[in-house]
This record gives structure tokens, C-alpha cells and sequence, in this order.
């Protein structure tokens, strides 16, 4: 339990921990390249750290020092079985993008996880790996999850919600497949597989909105630079626009225009956020595109989030409904029923926890409706084992009238150990 006591003004600059996102996908696609990989600026957090343990499982090589890995790939076929089951903890990404890795080598693998893990859906993944050919068992729909690898056929697979998970997992095992595999995605969803792919040499392509991945012999990463992640950023980024006499600049964020929706969000509420993110272009890039924000404090005024704006922004809409509470007018989001999918329900768990604080929230079925007060009292914030509702609770109190008591802090290290430290640093 910690309690964050308001706070007069945020200063300074600071970088946040490489993208956890692309952090999973280096470690897994390092896995089976060819020979060596390394990489900086790395993401260390337990769910990483669950991800390094599976692949050294599996038989890649994998030295950690800080933000710096060292991988050796044993080449996308050369997976072994591991002597039991593989811990996920509480890491999705890593639970449902090795399966499309897993579908294609010879060998049976169970995959396990957390309370929190093994509450969320695994058919997802499981369905499309069964089309390609391989035998994929689940516990009613969640895990353990359990995959025996074989011959693979391609497959044309239309994502019934977009996820870049699912699409990620599909994509992955269409490399080990006999021909080329097609994803049909409803609405774009974060891009950082194709990118690592196609820097890796595969041969991906982009068609407004289906990917196509061609059937590959070898891979190579080689050195690799993961950016500062911006879903970790955007929690620093709300607290200057909501702390009086705030200013504050990030540095080496992730630019990646399929991971900044909510900065686009933020800017549509009047926020000063000033740095060049990425605009959308055709085809496939091969780079992560890095950028310096500057964010400062100043008066918001609500909004609407649409549906085909929530895949963008679905891990810091959290954060949309906080800045709500301080805004003018109503802040809404639509078509976010995934939100219910997540470490919690997080449609329930932020509309409780922010009741509690003194906003006026009410949900809906697929999001929430804010009514702007001007602020927040303050109070007590329960996070739920969910490392982002324990990052929203630390946000709130800076911003608050009295502060907030954040029962579970600790969760946040699932994805940021250092976010207590650094946000302390800029009072």
C-alpha cells in the first residue's frame, strides 16, 4: 500500500524502460534467427524477464545485463521440447504469440500462467493454429494451453476483433508454413511484427488491411534498439497536463503511429503535447521511429473515443477516463470491450476505482461515460493485481485534492519496476 500525496508541480525530463511489446517480440523472434542477435534499450519487467525464461526453456540463448540481451537463435525450426510446463506468469504476449512459434516444431508444449493469465481467452489463437494444421487444447477457452507442432498450412485468417496478438500469432506461424498465410484485420492494431519481420528479411506485405507473410527458411535480427515505450509514457504525460505548473520532456519514446493514440487522444482535449509521432503510410515499414515529447500542463475539454480508435490507444484508455474527470464537459469511449479482457476487467475496475476517488463515471457495455468535475477528492484505489490500475491510482493522487492510497502498487512492476522512482523524480 502507498500512499501519493498531491503535488504542487511537475519538472525535469526522463526516459521510460524500452517497449514492452517490442521487447516480447525480440526475445521470441531472437529465438529462432539464425545465430546471433543483440539488442539495447531493452524492457526489463517481470513479464519480459517470464519471456526470456520460456525461450532459454526452449533452447535459445539469452543473456540479460540491464537493457542489453544477448541472443542465440537456434533457427525457426530448431525449437526444443522443454522438460515441463512454461511459466507465462502473467505476460499475454507471450502466451498467445508463442504458440504460432510452438505450432510449427516437432514436440508437445504446455503453456501456463498466473490467476490473472489464465482467466483471459485463449481460443483466439487456438482456433486459427488448429486451421493451419496443429493441435491446440485449451482449459474451456484459457490455460494452460497446450500446442503439438507439426506440418503447417497456410491459411487466410479475418480477425473477428482486431488484436495484434492474435494477428501476431498467426503471422509468426505462417513463417513455418507451406505457403503464404493472410490476416485480415478489422481495424488497424500495433504493427511491431511486421516491422521486425521485414527488417529480419521476410518477405511481409500490406494491403489496406490484410498482411501477407511468405514462408521463411532463415531469419536475422541482428542489432536491434528498442524505443522508450509509450504506454509507460503516457502515464508520466497525464500527470504534467493534469498537475498544475507541469512540464515535463520525454525522451526516446516509441513514435510508432499505431501505439500513440493516446497522445493523439490527449491533444484533442487541449493538451500541450508538442513532438513529431508518426503519421500512417502503406506497406510494411522496417524501423521503430523514435521521437522527444514535450508535455505540459494546461485546462482539457472532454471528448469521444470512436471504436476504430481504440486498438491504438486500448492499453492507456485508463487514462482517458482520468483525464475525463478533470476535464470540461463529458468524456466518452465507445467499442472498448476489450477492456474487459484484460490483467482485470478494466472497465469495472477503473469505474470503481474512480467513483471511489470522487469522479462521476458510469460504464457501458463496451466503455465508459465521464462527467468533468474539474478534479478529483482523493481516496483510497485498489489496483487489482493490474499493473496499469496501479499506475492510474499514482497519477490520480498527484492530481487530486488529498491524495490517494494505491492498495497494490507493486503490480505496477509487472511492466515498469522503476515507475514509482521516476515519477517521484519529477516532483
Amino acid at each position: 500500500m502507498v500512499t501519493v500525496e498531491p503535488a504542487a508541480s511537475l519538472q525535469g525530463d526522463l526516459a521510460v524502460p524500452g517497449d514492452k511489446s517490442i521487447s516480447h517480440r525480440v526475445l521470441l523472434l531472437g529465438a529462432i534467427a539464425d545465430g546471433e542477435s543483440e539488442v539495447d534499450g531493452f524492457g526489463t519487467s517481470k513479464d519480459t524477464l517470464s519471456t526470456a525464461a520460456a525461450v532459454r526453456a526452449l533452447g535459445g540463448g539469452v543473456e540479460v545485463d540491464g537493457g542489453r540481451v544477448r541472443m542465440e537463435g537456434v533457427g525457426p525450426r530448431g525449437i526444443s521440447e522443454p522438460a515441463g510446463p512454461l511459466d507465462c506468469g502473467n505476460a499475454g504476449t507471450l502466451m498467445r504469440l508463442l504458440p504460432g512459434i510452438l505450432a510449427g516444431q516437432d514436440g508437445r508444449f504446455e503453456l501456463v500462467g498466473d490467476e490473472s493469465l489464465s482467466s483471459r481467452p485463449m481460443e483466439r489463437i487456438a482456433e486459427p493454429l488448429r486451421a493451419m494444421g496443429a493441435r491446440v487444447e485449451t482449459a474451456d477457452g484459457h490455460a494452460p494451453v497446450v500446442v503439438e507442432g507439426g506440418a503447417l498450412r497456410p491459411v487466410r485468417w479475418e480477425l473477428p476483433v482486431a488484436s495484434a496478438q492474435v494477428k501476431s500469432c498467426v503471422l509468426i506461424a505462417g513463417l513455418l508454413a507451406s505457403g503464404p498465410t493472410t490476416v485480415v484485420e478489422p481495424k488497424p492494431s500495433r504493427d511491431h511484427t511486421e516491422r521486425m519481420l521485414a527488417a529480419a528479411g521476410v518477405r511481409i506485405a500490406r494491403d489496406r488491411d490484410r498482411i501477407t507473410v511468405a514462408a521463411q527458411d532463415e531469419l536475422e535480427l541482428g542489432a536491434l534498439h528498442v524505443p522508450g515505450d509509450p504506454s509507460s509514457a503516457a502515464f508520466h504525460a497525464a500527470a504534467a497536463v493534469l498537475v498544475p505548473r507541469s512540464r515535463i520532456v520525454i525522451e526516446n519514446m516509441g513514435a510508432n503511429w499505431t501505439r500513440t493514440g493516446f497522445f493523439r487522444i490527449l491533444r484533442r482535449m487541449g493538451g500541450i503535447v508538442v513532438g513529431p509521432l508518426e503519421e500512417p503510410s502503406g506497406g510494411v515499414p522496417t524501423e521503430e521511429p523514435v521521437c522527444e515529447l514535450d508535455v505540459a500542463n494546461g485546462p482539457l475539454l472532454g471528448t469521444v473515443v470512436e471504436p476504430e480508435e481504440v486498438p491504438l490507444a486500448i492499453d492507456e484508455l485508463p487514462l482517458v477516463a482520468l483525464l475525463g474527470c478533470f476535464a470540461e464537459g463529458e468524456t466518452v469511449v465507445r467499442g472498448a470491450g476489450e477492456l474487459r479482457l484484460k490483467e482485470s476487467d478494466r472497465i469495472a475496475t477503473v469505474v470503481d476505482g474512480l467513483r471511489g476517488l470522487g469522479g462521476r463515471i458510469e460504464a457501458t457495455e463496451d466503455g465508459f461515460v465521464v462527467q468533468g468535475t474539474g478534479g478529483l477528492r482523493g481516496g483510497s484505489l485498489e489496483a487489482h493485481g493490474d499493473h496499469r490500475l496501479a499506475m492510474l491510482g499514482a497519477v490520480a493522487g498527484l492530481a487530486s485534492r488529498e491524495g490517494v492510497e494505491v492498495i497494490g502498487m507493486e503490480a505496477a512492476a509487472v511492466s515498469y519496476p522503476g515507475f514509482e522512482a521516476d515519477l517521484a523524480a519529477l516532483r
